[in-house]
C-alpha cells in the first residue's frame, strides 16, 4: 500500500521497508518456497503501483488474481492483519483491470504476427535443433527481402514449402536449406496448430501502448493475462512473455530516470524464462533487462529460490 507516497512493502520492528517510486524501475526479486505469498506480494504490489498511477502488467498463472477488479471481503484473520501493522485507515476497494487471453477465452485475445514474433522466439517455441532455427532464419530472410510480411501459420508454412521448393535458388546465396529440415519444421509447426497455436497468431497484432492507461481516477490499468491454459506450455509461456517484454523495450522511447516507472512487469514463474535457453537468446534476454530501465519500465522476477534467475541478471 501507498504511505507518504511511497510503496510501504514491509515492517522490520517498528520500521517501515519502503520501496521509492523512482527507484522502481531498477528491477527487482519476488522469491520463496511455495506457501510463502509470493503472488499476494506480487498483487499487493501490483495496486500500490496502481494507486501511484503506474500501470501493471502480470500472467495469472493460477487464476486466483482476477479477484482485484471488485473490492475485498472482511475477516477476523483480515482485522488481525490490520491491526498487526496499525493500519487505522484501511478500505477494501476494486482496482482497474484489464484481462487479456493468448486464446481470447477470458480476456481480449492477444496476436502477434509470425515477422513480429521473429525466428529466434519461434525457433523457442517449436523447440528447433540449431541446424532447423538456422533454415527457419533462411526462410525469414528470404520472406524479408521479397517484401513478404508473414502474419500466421499459414503464411509461414507457404513460404516454407516456397524455400524447399527453390531450395537451389537461394543455396548460395543465402545457405544450405535441406528439405529434413524444412519438413521437421513443418511437423513442429502442424504440432504447435493442434495444440491451439493458431489464435496466437495474426492480425490485429498487440499493441503494448494499449498496457499503458490510467483509469479517470488516475489509478494505473492492471493488465492481467490469463495463464491457467497457457501454463500447461511452459516454454510457450515463457516465450510469449519474452516477446512481450521485447515489445516494450523496442516500442518504449527512451526516458532515463523518472519520478516512477512508465509502467511495471511482473513475470511470475521467471524460472521457465532461462530453462533451457540457447545462448544467443539468453545474451538477448539479459541485454533488454538491462537496458529497459532506461525507457521507464520496471521487471520483477516471481520465482521460488533466487538461483532460478541468472546471475548477471540478478546484479
Amino acid at each position: 500500500m501507498l504511505k507518504d507516497n511511497k510503496i510501504w512493502i514491509a515492517k522490520a520492528g517498528d520500521k517501515d521497508l519502503n520501496l521509492i517510486p523512482r527507484m522502481s524501475n531498477r528491477h527487482g526479486l519476488i522469491a520463496g518456497a511455495t506457501g510463502t505469498g509470493k503472488t499476494i506480494t506480487l498483487k499487493v504490489m501490483a495496486e500500490s503501483f496502481s494507486d501511484l498511477g503506474v500501470p501493471v502488467f502480470f500472467s495469472d498463472v493460477k487464476g486466483d488474481l482476477s479477484g482485484m477488479c471488485r473490492p475485498g471481503t472482511d475477516s477476523e484473520d483480515m482485522q488481525r492483519r490490520i491491526s498487526s501493522f496499525g493500519i487505522d485507515n484501511w478500505e477494501f476497494k476494486s482496482y482497474p483491470t484489464t484481462f487479456w487471453d493468448l486464446f481470447g477465452e477470458k480476456g481480449h485475445p492477444v496476436r502477434v504476427t509470425m515477422s513480429g514474433l521473429g525466428p529466434m522466439l519461434l525457433a523457442r517455441l517449436l523447440k528447433l535443433t540449431d541446424v532447423q532455427e538456422g533454415v527457419l532464419n533462411i526462410v525469414f530472410k528470404v520472406a524479408d527481402d521479397q517484401g513478404l510480411l508473414l502474419l500466421d501459420l499459414k503464411d509461414l508454412r507457404a513460404m516454407l514449402q516456397f524455400v524447399g521448393e527453390n531450395r537451389d535458388e537461394y543455396t548460395t546465396m543465402y545457405g544450405n536449406v535441406s528439405t529434413a529440415s524444412i519438413g521437421a519444421i513443418q511437423r513442429a509447426l502442424l504440432a504447435f496448430e493442434q495444440e491451439g497455436g493458431t489464435n496466437m497468431f495474426g492480425e490485429p497484432a498487440l499493441d503494448v501502448r494499449d498496457w499503458i492507461r490510467t483509469d479517470a481516477y488516475g489509478r494505473g490499468m492492471i493488465n492481467i493475462l490469463s495463464s491457467e491454459r497457457l501454463f500447461q506450455s511452459p516454454k510457450t509461456y515463457g516465450t510469449f512473455l519474452l516477446w512481450m517484454l521485447t515489445e516494450l523495450y523496442e516500442t518504449l522511447p527512451e526516458v532515463g530516470d523518472l519520478d516512477k516507472p512508465r509502467i511495471v512487469f511482473f513475470f511470475d514463474e521467471a524460472h521457465v524464462l532461462f530453462d533451457d535457453t540457447p545462448k544467443a537468446l539468453h545474451d538477448k534476454i539479459s541485454q533488454i533487462i538491462k537496458l529497459i530501465r532506461s525507457k521507464g519500465v520496471g521487471v520483477y522476477f516471481v520465482t521460488q529460490i533466487p538461483s532460478d534467475v541468472p546471475s548477471e541478471i540478478l546484479s
